[in-house]
């Protein structure tokens, strides 16, 4: 495969389900980073980039990098906090090497991405991409549905970021080739992820008011409680009626 101009770049047809997902880059040191994702979307046929708190950006390294994917980088949508990036999502995948003292839902890049294309028909979808030097948070981490592992060499298991971005995009592109399994009708859009943080910001105001849950010495509680709730996937009226639940509860609270 031989260099691209910006000039010589075909449209690319993509699959409407491409269209969905949002990659991250989370604090990107090195622009070219950027330009080397961007690059990586618009071969496998997606557009949507975005970034949070990037040292360099934009710079002439991403646009260099960028090659053929001028378009896909001058959309680059830019976000000051993780939350902010993925708020309007309803399903979150972080990318992560090493196993976590609370386990998550881990799968290969192959398995996440047919859980991304099975998601219902106007579903957001973020993966997130942690900081070159030491990845995603525990926090961040915790913002998300799933974790994605590539396996690697175990000697020397750390990717560049720009080509782990391909390898997940590869995924995707490849099996959106596949013919698509039909999807089971729902009868409610998928809670964003903006709304499940607010119920359980709500839940934990409620516990603490309760005596159950004791801020000064927190433990895990709210983390398990998060993973609980995020491995329910819950729908927007189940939100709405946890919430209903919970002022119920704790009039004093509202």
């Amino acid at each position: 495969m031989t260099d691209s101009s910006p000039d010589d770049a075909p449209a690319v047809p993509t699959d409407p389900r491409l269209d969905r997902v949002r990659v991250v880059l989370v604090e990107p040191s090195h622009p070219g980073n950027i330009g080397g994702a961007a690059r990586a979307l618009k071969t496998m046929g997606l557009s949507r980039l975005a970034v949070v708190n990037p040292k360099r950006f934009p710079d002439p390294q991403a646009e260099w990098r960028a090659a053929g994917a001028g378009d896909v980088l001058d959309a680059v949508a830019v976000f000051d906090s993780v939350d902010e990036a993925i708020a309007d999502c309803d399903w979150v995948v972080g990318t992560s090497t090493r196993s976590r003292r609370i386990p998550w839902p881990v799968k290969p890049a192959a398995g996440v991405a047919a859980d991304i294309l099975a998601r219902p028909a106007g579903s957001r979808i973020a993966v997130l991409f942690g900081r070159e030097t030491n990845g995603l948070s525990n926090e961040e981490l915790q913002r998300c549905h799933c974790h994605l592992q590539i396996p690697a060499n175990p000697a020397y298991p750390s990717l560049n970021l720009a080509m782990a971005v391909q390898v997940v995009c590869y995924e995707l592109f490849k099996q959106s080739e596949a013919e698509a399994p039909p999807l089971a009708a729902w009868d409610h859009p998928p809670a964003t992820s903006e709304a499940v943080t607010g119920m359980l910001e709500h839940l934990e105001g409620v516990l603490t008011r309760s005596g159950f849950h004791d801020p000064a010495n927190p433990g895990q509680t709210m983390t398990r409680l998060r993973r609980l709730f995020l491995r329910a996937q819950l729908d927007q009226h189940e939100v709405q009626m946890l919430r209903g639940i919970l002022k119920e509860l704790d009039p004093a609270g509202r």
